[in-house]
């Protein structure tokens, strides 16, 4: 039974492979029967709101009411204090819904919440996590660029210190929640080419957002493109050390694909649900199509899809948890923790590469599949699943972009291969 908190690894060990059942605990099942009435009170909602292209404005209001807006937060700052595989076990029921509302999740907490809470000094979080948990602050998460996307060392988004601030000027796009966030971490270039992470309040002078429309799909998202124009942002908004922002942004795109990964099994388990439903009550040359045999290849297929993703997931959120708790024992010895890392440090170097290298896994695997399923899915309803009306027309459409973003898979092959043989053999 997995246990809550963040220290998970001290109260259960699992060098014993025999002893990873991935069952909940009863506490688990609470908070995810509430996860599940809200997914089941919105589902209407938000396909009116996907077929308007509008965002679902009841998202935050209802899943801020139970807890969902800081669900791996530290109850010091009003979360709720679960650990990473709680946490995704909540955005894999999300995922049903679709990847339109769980990038919002993945936007606000996995590259939004967590990147603070992780590299954030005690004051930053005190004065920012509070108003994101109750949904007050949403966050954003800016690292790409128009010719910066897979390559993030080609930003041309620039800093300079100006007396007691620092002042941005680039541009980042596909900024999830961009239109709204009221917080968003970003990452900008110095002079002599290193890479910082900043904190930016958007109601910041120079910040402008502007709305990305004529997309494909995740039409309940709020894509943003950004400008700073001597963007001003003070110098106690400086996230982690001055130089040290790949390191922050590289750590939180694990998050990232963890979230986009496990929402990826709920949109697999939503395509299969949906198919079955269907070709049970579809009748063609005489029989149901539950009954054809090329149909059952379709839904074994699918089945398969979701348990060998589940598991890569659920094991890639263990590896990350492992890495988040031998980092916050560190802060705890540890007043100068940073340097610490940033010294030639073997045991957080594995512990990271294991987690980094698990949770490419997961996100490769898991969103092929689910484009799989979600591509088998509307091949069953035929002309039915054409219409974005249909849930899986709408996974099929969402499905496409979580191939891409968090990493285009393509990428993340090479970051597997280079990762298994060692630096001297790094792809990129």
């Amino acid at each position: 039974m997995i246990c809550i908190g963040s220290q998970l690894n001290k109260t259960m060990s699992y060098s014993n492979i025999s002893k990873m059942n991935f069952e909940v605990s009863e506490e688990q099942k609470i908070f995810l029967d509430k996860i599940d009435r809200v997914c089941k009170s919105i589902r209407d909602y938000e396909t009116r709101c996907y077929l308007d292209e509008r965002m679902n404005d009841r998202v935050i209001p209802e899943f801020g009411e139970i807890g969902m807006l800081g669900c791996p937060i530290s109850k010091k700052y009003g979360g709720l204090g679960y650990d990473i595989l709680t946490y995704l076990f909540a955005i894999e029921r999300i995922g049903r819904e679709g990847n339109s509302l769980r990038t919002f999740f993945s936007a606000h907490v996995s590259i939004g919440q967590m990147v603070i809470q992780n590299w954030g000094t005690e004051e930053q979080k005190k004065k920012y996590l509070t108003n994101t948990v109750n949904g007050n602050n949403i966050m954003g998460f800016a690292l790409t660029e128009p010719d910066a996307g897979s390559d993030p060392k080609k930003m041309t988004t620039t800093f300079e210190e100006r007396g007691s601030n620092y002042v941005l000027n680039g541009t980042k796009h596909w900024v999830g929640n961009g239109t709204f966030a009221k917080l968003i971490t970003t990452y900008a270039k110095g002079s002599d080419g290193k890479i910082s992470a900043f904190i930016v309040d958007t109601s910041s002078k120079g910040f402008d957002a502007q709305e990305m429309k004529n997309k494909m799909g995740l039409l309940t998202v709020k894509n943003a493109e950004i400008t700073f124009e001597n963007c001003l942002v003070q110098k106690q908004n400086l996230l982690g050390k001055i130089g040290n922002g790949l390191s922050v942004a590289f750590s939180a795109l694990i998050d990232g694909r963890l979230s986009v990964a496990a929402g990826a099994v709920g949109v697999m388990k939503d395509c299969l649900d949906e198919s079955i439903a269907y070709s049970q009550k579809r009748e063609q040359h005489g029989s149901v199509l539950a009954k054809k045999q090329l149909t059952q290849e379709h839904l074994a297929t699918m089945i398969v899809n979701i348990e060998s993703s589940r598991w890569l997931v659920y094991r890639a959120g263990m590896a990350r948890q492992k890495l988040h708790d031998y980092v916050e024992d560190l802060k705890e010895k540890d007043a100068n923790w940073l340097d610490a890392l940033n010294r030639e440090n073997k045991e957080y170097s594995a512990l990271r590469n294991r987690a980094d290298r698990l949770a490419a896994i997961a996100k490769l695997h898991a969103t092929n599949a689910a484009f799989d399923c979600a591509n088998r899915a509307v091949q069953i309803f035929g002309s039915y699943g054409y219409q974005k009306t249909s849930r899986v027309a709408r996974h099929f459409l969402d499905s496409r972009a979580i191939i891409i973003y968090e990493g285009a898979n393509e990428v993340l092959k090479l970051k597997i291969a280079s990762l298994e043989m060692g630096d001297k053999y790094d792809a990129y």
